[in-house]
This record gives C-alpha cells, structure tokens and sequence, in this order.
C-alpha cells in the first residue's frame, strides 16, 4: 500500500471539497510546494471551468517548486473542451510533479504523464494511490464501465425491517445518521428511488447539510415502470431536475402531466415486468453522471442488487427490533444458499450516535488498472 504524504493529503483534502460538483469530469485536487510549504493550491471547478492543476499554478509559482496532484494531469485529445494540464504545466516551467494515480480514460491514460517526461519534467507515480482510488471509485468505473457507481443505502432496525406493519417507517434512525446522509447526497450526481417510495412517504430527496439547502442539488431520479406517482409529488417539484425513468407504454396522459412539472420523462425498455435497470444506467452514464445514491425500498434495491449494479453499500442499522409483517429492507429474487449471497469487501463498521453504520464494496466492478 502506497504511503499517502502530507502534501498529497491537503490535495485529496482539496479534491474531496468540490466532490459532487465537477462531474462529468473527475474531482481532483493541486498544492504547489516549496521548500516544505504549501504555496498554492487548487480544485477542480465546475464545467466548463479549469481544472485543478491549471487553478493551481495559476499564481506566481517560485522556481523550484514541486506539484502534487491527485489524478495524472490530462493531455490533448480532440474534442477536449479544456486546455491541456500537462501543456500548462510544462509552459509554467515547473520541473517537478507527484501524481498519486494515473488517468483511467482512454484518452488521456499515461500519456500525460509521457508527455510531461518528454518535455524533461520529473514524474513520480504513486503516492497516495489507494487513498485516491477509493475516493474516485465513481469516476474510474465510469469511465471504464460507461455506467455510473451505484450506493445502494438502507436504514432498518436489528432484524432487518425498514417499517412497521402499517407502513410507518419515521424515523428508524436518528438525527446523526440522517444528517450523513444528507451530507452524501450532496456529494453525488443523482439520487434514485422507486415509485413506491414516492407514494408512501412523498419524501423531497433534497441535500440538506445541516438543515441548509444549497444551491446546487442532486438530480432526483425516479423509477416508475406503470405511471403510478402524481404529479405533485415533492420529488417532482424541489430545487433542481427531476426524472422519471418509466416504461415506453405507460400512460400517455400521466407522462404528459409529468412532463407539465418540469420533470424529464424517460422512457426505457422493460424487463422483469419493471424498468430495465441496465438500461436505465447506461443512459445515466451516457449523460455524464459518475455517481447514483439510491434510497428506494426493498422491491428497487432488490432488483439492482439481482442484477450485480450495486458497487457500495451503507446499511444504518437502528437498535430497534420491529418485527411483524414490516417490509424487509432487502427484496428481489434473493438466493437459495446463503454462501451464495452478496458480502461486502474492505467492511467499516461505525457509530453514529445510537445508530451503526455498515459499509463496504459489493458487486462484480473493482477498479483494475493493470
């Protein structure tokens, strides 16, 4: 495992601040350092802005100076919207660059790198490599996969439920675990959840960091394959898009006053009498979102872990035992030997006030750079 040095952790720090407002392109972050000072330091800015290497050294740099960077510096590729890093960095003069990790788009994939060494630059690869790979993960399955990272999230008590036998499911968990929460919606593209959901609790979706509702929200995405959630639903109305992902033969008259909302109709094949999920993610990810957080019930999260779209899950669990008839918090098609089922990698396991946090990688994506 690679070590993570102070300098590449102020720029991991850098990147981690503007997560969630960058994509289609990746959150990266920058700091100029001399003589064991950090003199400059950079982000990514939203589309079309610059990115952070190019904010970065942007300021007077000193002779000297070394840049460290979280994601290799892009070169040119035709249709590129934004001037070359490496081409700015060798223009700047600057000698020295420590790149935690290498690009995973195609068009760009080492050749920054090769071109910053050609022009006489000093490339070191690697520190702070797994640091960088976990928090990317959304970026680097996009773009080797075409298709968005998907974090399945669930609250429930002990013995699995997400509400009680009439329904009521306000609130399993408490306040410290529904502020993370909020805290990870705004740090995704979109949110998604099925129609059920809507129908039972109207919830707004919305990213709420400590009660504030920022400017910039998640796109609410909304799986509905019969035309089943009305039109004044909270979801359809909130700051921001909304979509509604249904099947091409639901009613003619309800997408319409769908789309009268505002809300973006997208019609989708079928599949297992629903929406066809695959489907549904690879337009997402032909639309440039990196990163879907879902928050649906048993039937939505059922059906994505079947197909192997889950890459994350974060299960809060309550110290609470409902039992009765209340849904589970996962449904679907499920196994029939438990050694067959669905476990998680690289477990982490938390406090949160009364509640517990479980989280960990699942699904067949992991990210491989060979």
């Amino acid at each position: 495992m690679s070590e993570l040095s102070p300098f590449m952790r102020a720029a991991l720090e850098a990147a981690e601040s503007v997560r969630g407002s960058t994509s289609p392109n990746p959150w990266v972050g920058a700091v100029v350092v001399k003589d064991g000072e950090i003199v400059a330091r950079g982000a990514t800015s939203p589309p079309p802005g610059l990115h952070a290497e190019a904010v970065a050294i942007s300021a007077d740099i000193p002779d000297g100076a070394t840049l460290y960077v979280t994601l290799e510096p892009c070169a040119p590729f035709p249709g590129k919207r934004t001037p070359s890093c490496a081409m700015r960095i060798i223009e700047r003069g600057i000698r020295n660059v420590v790149v935690a990790l290498e690009d995973a788009d195609p068009r760009v994939a080492g050749q920054g790198i090769a071109m910053l060494r050609e022009a006489g630059v000093a490339v070191e690869v690697g520190d702070g490599r797994e640091a960088v790979m976990r928090s990317l993960r959304p970026y680097l399955k996009h773009r080797q996969t075409g298709t968005p990272y998907v974090v399945a999230k669930f609250a429930a008590s002990l013995d699995g439920r997400i509400s009680a036998n009439s329904g009521d499911s306000k609130w399993i968990t408490g306040p410290a675990a529904r502020e993370m929460v909020h805290k990870e919606r705004a740090r995704v593209d979109a949110i998604l959840t099925g129609s059920g959901t809507v129908i039972a609790d109207d919830p707004a979706l919305t990213a709420r960091t400590g009660g504030v509702l920022p400017e910039r929200q998640p796109v609410r995405v909304v799986v509905d394959s019969r035309g089943r959630i009305p039109p004044e639903a909270q979801v359809l109305h909130g700051p921001g898009r909304a979509i509604v992902a249904t099947a091409s033969n639901a009613p003619a008259e309800w997408r319409r006053a769908i789309t009268e909302t505002g809300a973006t109709v997208l019609a989708c094949g079928r599949s297992g009498g629903g929406v066809d999920l695959k489907h549904l993610l690879e337009t997402l990810g032909e639309q440039g979102f990196l990163s879907v957080w879902v928050e649906g019930g048993g039937t939505l999260l059922g059906a994505l872990f079947d197909d192997g779209h889950v890459d994350e899950l974060w299960a809060f669990l309550a110290p609470r035992i409902i039992g009765g008839d209340g849904k589970p918090a996962v449904a679907g098609a499920g196994f029939e030997r438990v050694a067959d089922a669905h476990r998680l990698r690289e477990v982490v396991v938390e406090q949160v006030a009364e509640d517990v946090l479980v989280r960990g990688y699942t699904g067949p994506w992991d990210y491989d750079d060979a």
